[in-house]
């Protein structure tokens, strides 16, 4: 028999026929797909990080501590710069922002329930949520046009109270689409339903300022959670190291579910290094912000619809045929990604000589690949 044939018709029904998530990962002169960040640690970080690999080095015949007391008091640290107070008993993480999700869904999803998501949004949260047997169910966000990309609250609390989900998801600033949420509708959201609230804000640092965190809400709402990633503001994302705050009974339940020593001695080590060193390995956001801000202003220029965008990306429409466009330009050296969105491609914001190969690609192209379809 078939090997293929023989393990589909032994793999869980509900994951038959499913791809696996997966960017392009291909050698190009100008990779800007997978919104990381195109800076690489400074070397005074990188020795430091190596210092502390090198300390733990001799000790990894031991198991490394389960609780990751440090790093959750540093990460409380950082969050607490933002000037809302956090505890190291409220802070949570894993290995990527992914880890901590499933650690969310694991506990509080399951087959029987729910989780609800405004799409398009972060494509993971639907696949995390199915591999936990948890049913996903896509919400609606807008189409097209000015404004379309915006989470209605009045809309987003309607499908709340009618679908009664075990969990929320809500993305602030969204991916893919930049757009950042107003804390109103966090508010009402979370006030409409009795399951878990979940605002991923992945790309909390790279929001135009006045932007409102989620974690000033945390206060008196245990079923609130925030989660946040060292992928993209501190270039972290070989590191892999995602966290979450909230309330610390929720934490405490989380435990139930995680992989003993989820977290290695290394990956404790070099993330302590990094958020020891905040303030150095967060000096390219406002660069990013910066060519983010110029890639919406020309792409507008060449007639295009980017969208304005509070993360280290932009979303941009007017294509006729955004696969088109996307291989168009990977044939030019330079990969975006192609979010399954008509007529719309995702490019990450880079340094500016990437930025600039990125934009003269595309105005070779916008003669023919711009506008209506025919």
């Amino acid at each position: 028999m078939d090997p293929r044939t023989t393990i589909e018709a032994m793999l869980r029904p509900d994951l038959r026929g499913r791809t696996a998530y997966g960017a392009p990962q291909l050698e190009v002169p100008v990779a800007l797909n997978t919104n990381e960040n195109s800076y690489p640690v400074p070397a005074v970080v990188a020795e430091a990080m190596t210092r502390a690999v090198a300390e733990v080095a001799t000790g990894l015949n031991r198991y490394p501590d389960r609780e990751f007391t440090a790093l959750r008091t540093d990460l409380a640290a950082y969050l607490s710069r933002g000037g809302t107070a956090v505890t190291a008993e409220q802070v949570w993480a894993g290995n990527g922002s992914n880890e901590v999700l499933l650690h969310l869904l694991q506990a509080f999803g399951g087959p029987g329930r729910v989780a609800l998501g405004f799409t398009p949004a972060y494509s993971m949260h639907p696949i995390i949520t199915t591999t936990t047997g948890t049913t996903w169910v896509d919400g609606m966000r807008g189409v097209a046009g000015a404004g379309a990309f915006d989470l209605d609250a009045a809309s987003a609390v309607a499908q709340v109270r009618g679908l009664r989900p075990d969990v929320v998801f809500l993305c602030s600033p969204n991916n893919p689409t930049g757009t950042a949420l107003d804390l109103a509708t966090v508010e009402a959201v979370h006030d409409a339903t009795d399951g878990l609230v979940v605002v991923d804000e992945a790309y909390a640092e790279f929001a135009r300022p006045g932007t409102p965190s989620a974690l000033t809400l945390l206060e008196g709402r245990p079923r609130l959670v925030v989660t946040r990633t060292m992928s993209k503001a501190f270039a972290l994302a070989g590191g892999r190291l995602g966290y979450l705050a909230a309330d610390p009974v929720l934490v405490d339940a989380l435990r139930l579910v995680r992989m003993p020593y989820h977290l290695s001695s290394p990956t404790q080590a070099v993330a302590r290094a990094a958020l020891a060193h905040a303030d150095l390995m967060l000096e390219t956001v406002g660069v990013v912000k910066d060519q983010r801000d110029r890639i919406v202003t020309e792409l507008a220029a060449l007639g295009l619809d980017p969208v304005a965008s509070d993360a280290n990306f932009v979303l941009f429409g007017g294509l006729r045929d955004s696969h088109a466009t996307w291989q168009a330009l990977l044939e030019r050296g330079v990969l975006v990604r192609d979010v399954g969105i008509p007529h719309y491609l995702r490019v990450t914001a880079g340094t500016p000589e990437e930025t600039t190969a990125f934009l003269d690609a595309l105005t070779a192209l916008v003669p023919t690949h711009a506008g209506a379809a025919p």
